[in-house]
C-alpha cells in the first residue's frame, strides 16, 4: 500500500539514534509531512479528548458560535459554501490560562471537560515543542524558544451525509503555521496529501499514531529546505468524522525568519521577516490557501 510510504519517526528512538534524526529531516525536505509513534501522550488521554471533542461540537450553534475569533479563523467555524460539511471550534493560545479559561467559559465546558482539555493541550505542547526542537537539530540549528511559540488548538467535525460522498470536506490548503500534529479519526479516513510525485495520497487511521505535517512558516524559517504540505479531506463516507489539531505557529511578537545557521553564500536569505498575525491577514484577504502568499514575500 502506497501510504506505508509516509515517513515514520520513533519519537523514543530520535534521541540515541542519528539516523531517527536524519529520517526526520530527509521527512520535513521531501515530504513536509511524518507519522509519530511511541510519542508521549497516553492513549488513554487520547480516547478522553475525543470524547470531548464530540460533546462540544455536538452542541447547539447557539453556544458553538460563542467561540470568538481573536484573529482571523481562531474562533468557531461554521459550514460554509465552500466548505459544506465542515466546522470547527478553536482555542487561540492554549499556552495561556486565560485563554482557556475563555474558551470553556464561551462553551459552558464542564469541569471535567475543563480538565482534559488542559492536561491535553500541556502534553501535546510539551511535544510540539520536542519537536520543534529535533527539527531544528537536525538542521544543526541550536534554538531554545520553541517553548514561547504561539500554539492553537482546534477541534474539528465533518457531518458527511450519503450526498456528500466523493466530494470535498475540506478544501485544498496548506497550514499557515510551522507545524501541526493532528489526531485523526481512528475510524473514517478521508485525509489526502500531496505525495512528492505531486499527487493526493490517501491516509488511512492509524491508530494511536499521530501524523505531523509542516505549514508555511516552516518554509520560510528552514529558507525553503522544507515542505509546506499541500493536503485536503475528502468525503469517503456518509458519517460524522472528528479530528483534533494542534498548531505551532511562530514566534511570539517577534519576526518570522531563518536562523542565521541557515543563510549563506549558497543559500541567500529568501523571505523578508515578517510578523505571523500580517502573514495570516494577508492570506486570508487574498484567498491564498495553498501557500501562494509567501511568494509576496519572497525577496528579489
Amino acid at each position: 500500500m502506497e501510504e506505508s510510504n509516509i515517513p515514520v519517526v520513533d519519537m523514543e528512538k530520535i534521541d540515541c539514534e542519528e539516523g531517527e534524526c536524519e529520517k526526520l529531516r530527509k521527512a520535513c525536505e521531501r515530504w513536509g509531512c511524518f507519522r509519530i509513534i511511541n510519542h508521549s501522550i497516553p492513549p488513554t488521554l487520547m480516547a478522553e479528548m475525543r470524547k470531548v471533542n464530540e460533546a462540544l461540537l455536538d452542541l447547539p450553534f447557539e453556544i458553538k458560535k460563542r467561540n470568538t475569533e481573536v484573529i482571523a479563523g481562531s474562533g468557531y467555524m461554521a459550514p460554509t459554501a465552500v466548505n459544506p460539511f465542515y466546522e470547527a471550534l478553536s482555542l487561540y493560545d492554549f499556552a495561556s490560562s486565560q485563554s482557556l479559561h475563555n474558551f470553556c467559559s464561551q462553551l459552558h465546558a464542564s469541569p471535567h471537560h475543563r480538565e482534559i482539555v488542559e492536561r491535553y493541550g500541556e502534553a501535546i505542547h510539551g511535544l510540539a515543542v520536542k519537536i520543534g526542537l529535533k527539527i531544528a537539530e537536525s538542521l544543526g540549528v541550536v534554538v531554545d524558544d520553541f517553548k514561547d511559540w504561539l500554539c492553537q488548538f482546534r477541534i474539528n467535525k465533518y457531518n458527511f451525509t450519503p450526498e456528500a460522498v466523493g466530494s470535498s470536506g475540506v478544501q485544498i490548503h496548506t497550514d499557515s503555521g510551522f507545524l501541526t500534529i493532528l489526531q485523526d479519526d481512528e475510524n473514517v479516513g478521508g485525509l489526502e496529501v500531496l505525495n512528492p510525485s505531486a499527487s493526493f495520497l490517501p491516509v488511512p487511521p492509524f491508530p494511536g499514531s499521530l501524523l505531523v505535517n509542516l505549514g508555511d512558516i516552516a518554509r520560510v524559517w528552514s529558507n525553503g529546505r522544507f515542505c509546506n504540505l499541500i493536503h485536503r479531506v475528502q468525503c469517503k463516507e456518509a458519517t460524522k468524522r472528528f479530528s483534533i489539531a494542534t498548531f505551532m505557529l511562530a514566534p511570539r511578537n517577534r519576526n518570522v525568519e531563518a536562523p542565521e545557521e541557515l543563510v549563506d553564500h549558497d543559500h541567500p536569505r529568501l523571505y523578508r521577516p515578517f510578523i505571523y498575525e500580517d502573514y495570516r491577514k494577508l492570506r486570508v484577504s487574498k484567498k491564498m490557501h495553498s501557500g501562494e502568499a509567501l511568494e509576496l514575500l519572497r525577496l528579489a
